[in-house]
C-alpha cells in the first residue's frame, strides 16, 4: 500500500488529498454533536457542507449560525483552514512540526500544491506561508473583535472573530450572521467600515498568492525587482477591484433603488461588492436587487478569481492575463507573447488556454443542465455555477432549495475548481511519449 501510494504522482496526492479531507469532514458533520438539534444530519447536507469548506466556496444548504453546534461550527473552520492553505500544505507542516525528513517526492508535491516557480527552499517556504497566515488571521481576529465583543459578548465575540477572519483570509465566505437572519451574510453590517475593510483586507491579501508575499517582503515597494508572476498578480488585482469598483459605484449604486443608500455606504458598499467575487462569497447587500448587467459583470469575475498559489479560487488571474497577452500580440502580429520585459512560454500559453476552455465547458455545462432540471432561468444558474466552480459563495438564494442532482452537480464543480483544471488532467491522463516522432504539420483557417 505504501509503495503504491509512493508512485502516486504529485497531481493525484492533490486530488486524493481534497477528496479525504471532503469525506472525512462528511463523517464528522453527519454526527449528531454536529447539529444544533442533536440529530444526524443527512449525507447528502453533510457532504455539501464539507465540499463547500474545504473547496473554500461559502454555498450552503443549512445555515451555518443556527443549523450546525459549536462542534459543526469548529470543523467547518477546520476544513477551511486545511482547504484554503492546501491539504499538502498543512501535510508538509505536520511533517515540519514532528521533526520528520521532507523527502524530494515531497517538496515537488508541495511545489505544485502551491504553484512555486522553483523547487530549492520549498520547505522555507511553507513555514514562511504558515506564520505569515497565523499573523493575518490574528490581526484580523483582533480587528474585529472590536465589533463582535461588545455585540455578542467576550466568548461569542471571540468566537467569531476568529471564525470570521479564518472564513476572508482563506476567501470562504462562510458567516456566522445566521443569529441575526439566516443566510443574511455580513448584510446588517453594509455600513460597518470596520467589519467592511477589514474582510475586504483579508481577502485580498488571502488571494494576491504566496510567491507574491514573498517579493514582498524581499524588495518591499521595488514593483521592478518583482518576480513576473508577482507583476501580473499585482496588476491584475489593481485592475479588477479599479475598474468594477468604479462599475458599481457610479452605474449600479447609483441607479434609483438604492437612493436611500447614504454615500459612505454606497463606497463602502461598492468596494466590497469589487472585491468579493474574487472568490469571497460574502455579502454586504440584497443581490436580488441587482440588474442583470451587474449580475453578468460578477459572474465574470467570479470566474476569473484570485491568483495562483493563493487561498483563491476561480480560473486565476494569471491565466487571463496570459490569454489577453497572446491576444495582444496576435493583433500586433509579434512572433512571441511578452509582458513587462519577459517573453511567455508557449507551454505556459497552451496551460492558459486549456484551463480556460476547462472552467467555460464546466460553467456553462453545469448552469445549462441545472437550469433544465430546476426550471429555473439561465442567467440565475449561470450565477450559481460560477460561484461553485470559482469557489466563491455568492448566490441569488436558489442553492438549499435545489434538488439533490442540482446540489451533486454543485459539490462537484466545487471539487474541480478547488484542485484545479491543470491538476485534474495531470492526475487522470496518463503522459504518452512518441519519442522524437511528429505528426506532418498543416495550416488551417482561424476566425
Amino acid at each position: 500500500m505504501l509503495k503504491r501510494f509512493k508512485r502516486l504522482s504529485s497531481s493525484q496526492i492533490i486530488l486524493l488529498g481534497f477528496g479525504a479531507l471532503i469525506l472525512t469532514g462528511t463523517f464528522l458533520l453527519m454526527l449528531p454533536f454536529s447539529s444544533r438539534s442533536g440529530q444526524w444530519t443527512s449525507f447528502t447536507d453533510a457532504l455539501f457542507t464539507a465540499t463547500s469548506a474545504s473547496c473554500v466556496t461559502g454555498l450552503i444548504v443549512q445555515d451555518t449560525a443556527t443549523y450546525w453546534s459549536l462542534f459543526g461550527q469548529l470543523i467547518i473552520i477546520i476544513l477551511i483552514q486545511i482547504g484554503g492553505l492546501g491539504v499538502v500544505t498543512m501535510a508538509v507542516a505536520v511533517a515540519i512540526a514532528s521533526g520528520r525528513k521532507i523527502g524530494l517526492s515531497r517538496r515537488q508535491t508541495m511545489q505544485d500544491a502551491i504553484s512555486a516557480t522553483q523547487l530549492g527552499g520549498i520547505v522555507k517556504m511553507t513555514g514562511f506561508i504558515l506564520k505569515g497566515c497565523l499573523l493575518v488571521e490574528l490581526a484580523g481576529a483582533v480587528i474585529y473583535s472590536f465589533v463582535f465583543i461588545p455585540e455578542f459578548g467576550f466568548v461569542k465575540g471571540l468566537w467569531y472573530s476568529v471564525f470570521h477572519s479564518v472564513s476572508a483570509f482563506c476567501n470562504a465566505g462562510f458567516d456566522l450572521m445566521g443569529v441575526k437572519a439566516q443566510f443574511s451574510s455580513l448584510t446588517d453590517y453594509s455600513a460597518n467600515g470596520i467589519i467592511s475593510l477589514t474582510t475586504v483586507a483579508l481577502i485580498l491579501i488571502g488571494g494576491i498568492g504566496f510567491s507574491a508575499w514573498d517579493d514582498f517582503i524581499k524588495y518591499k515597494f521595488k514593483f521592478s525587482r518583482y518576480r513576473l508572476q508577482t507583476k501580473i498578480a499585482v496588476a491584475g488585482m489593481a485592475i479588477l477591484v479599479a475598474v468594477p469598483f468604479v462599475y458599481f459605484y457610479f452605474v449600479e449604486f447609483s441607479s434609483a433603488k438604492w437612493s436611500g443608500m447614504p454615500v459612505a455606504e454606497r463606497l463602502l458598499a461598492a468596494i466590497f461588492r469589487a472585491v468579493t467575487p474574487r472568490t469571497a462569497g460574502f455579502n454586504t447587500v440584497d443581490m436580488t436587487l441587482f440588474s442583470e448587467a451587474t449580475i453578468m459583470i460578477t459572474i465574470l469575475l467570479m470566474l476569473i478569481g484570485g491568483n495562483s498559489g493563493s487561498t483563491a479560487g476561480g480560473m486565476k488571474v494569471s491565466t487571463v492575463a496570459v490569454m489577453v497577452i497572446n491576444a495582444v500580440s496576435v493583433f500586433k502580429k509579434k512572433p512571441d507573447s511578452a509582458v513587462f520585459g519577459r517573453r511567455l512560454e508557449n507551454d505556459v500559453v497552451k496551460n492558459a488556454a486549456t484551463i480556460f476552455m476547462m472552467y467555460i465547458t464546466l460553467f456553462f455545462g453545469g448552469s445549462i443542465v441545472i437550469s433544465i432540471v430546476e426550471g429555473l432561468p439561465l442567467l440565475t444558474c449561470m450565477f450559481e455555477t460560477a460561484s461553485a466552480v470559482a469557489t466563491v459563495g455568492l448566490t441569488l438564494g436558489i442553492t438549499p432549495s435545489l434538488s439533490l442532482v442540482s446540489q451533486f452537480i454543485l459539490i462537484m464543480l466545487m471539487y474541480l475548481g478547488r484542485v484545479g483544471g491543470l491538476t485534474i488532467i495531470y492526475a487522470t491522463v496518463k503522459s504518452i511519449s512518441n519519442g522524437n516522432a511528429k505528426f506532418p504539420q498543416e495550416k488551417i483557417t482561424v476566425g
